[in-house]
């Protein structure tokens, strides 16, 4: 017989009827507050009519001439810039983990390790841009390398602390029942770390998303990074522009999807944090 982790009680259904009505309250109101500040945005670069600060409204007209005049854009700039982004992520995520279910279940390992992780992770990614490219060159290995370094630490760190964060009363039931090492690691240690581990992934992705411009400022010949730069250098403010807001709406997308399958997959966490609050 198999014990595992017994889940919380379910709310009832006029507690998930409230709680959805206030998440769409929420929502709505973060939409309004958007377009209140679009439209004070709107007034004042009208009104001063300042050249390096151009109205949304400019802004847009551009951004719908670059993205969907042609495939060019999207071909060889942005679905290669977001490849190479959720590449270094996924690749990031697929070794924190695992390394950091293992660091922070294992004390000795934690203390052997400790001096060169806090060195690693001290070390700035841009800082490295060099190194990595006498290492891979030019190219999308580089840009991808250089994102897996930057995002793996808050993946790494923050499974380190949810890995530590096993109930004692857990690990003596799993023990007293003879439960494989296995089922241990994926019934209680996983369950256990997963909130810290969705912190660390959502942490990881903001900063991705930061060294993927920054890579394809220095070395290539393409992506967003690269446009973003080039626009800059013919002061062509409005098109700058137009790349920033890009970076803001893939930010925000990939931002939101991974709240969606946090809420899938914490749902148990969600619903007894909620309970809680209550």
């Amino acid at each position: 017989m198999i014990i595992t982790m017994s889940s919380p009680e379910q709310p009832s259904r006029p507690t998930r009827r409230r709680a959805s009505t206030s998440q769409r309250r929420v929502t709505a109101m973060s939409w309004l507050a958007a377009l209140a500040m679009l439209g004070v945005w709107q007034a004042v670069t009208a009104a001063i009519q300042h050249p390096y600060f151009p109205t949304p409204a400019m802004i847009a007209d551009t951004a719908w001439h670059i993205w969907f005049s042609g495939a060019d854009a999207w071909r060889t700039d942005i679905l290669p810039s977001v490849g190479r982004l959720l590449t270094g992520w996924l690749l990031a995520a697929m070794v924190g983990v695992p390394a950091g279910l293992a660091l922070g279940r294992s004390l000795t390992a934690t203390a052997y390790a400790s001096m060169v992780l806090f060195l690693a992770r001290a070390t700035p990614a841009t800082l490295l841009l060099p190194v990595f490219l006498l290492i891979f060159g030019i190219g999308s290995a580089m840009e991808t390398a250089i994102i897996l370094w930057g995002s793996i630490w808050p993946i790494l760190l923050n499974t380190i602390d949810g890995a530590r964060a096993v109930d004692d009363v857990q690990t003596d039931t799993a023990r007293a029942f003879r439960v494989s090492r296995l089922q241990w690691v994926f019934l209680v240690v996983v369950p256990a770390a997963g909130p810290r581990v969705m912190t660390g992934l959502r942490m990881s992705l903001g900063l991705a998303m930061i060294l993927m411009v920054v890579s394809e400022m220095v070395g290539t010949g393409s992506g967003i990074g690269f446009r973003l730069t080039t626009a800059q250098n013919q002061f062509a403010t409005v098109e700058m522009w137009a790349w920033i807001v890009l970076i803001s709406i893939v930010g925000y997308v990939l931002n939101t999807l991974l709240r969606l399958v946090e809420r899938r997959i914490l749902a148990w966490h969600l619903g007894f944090t909620r309970q809680a609050g209550h």
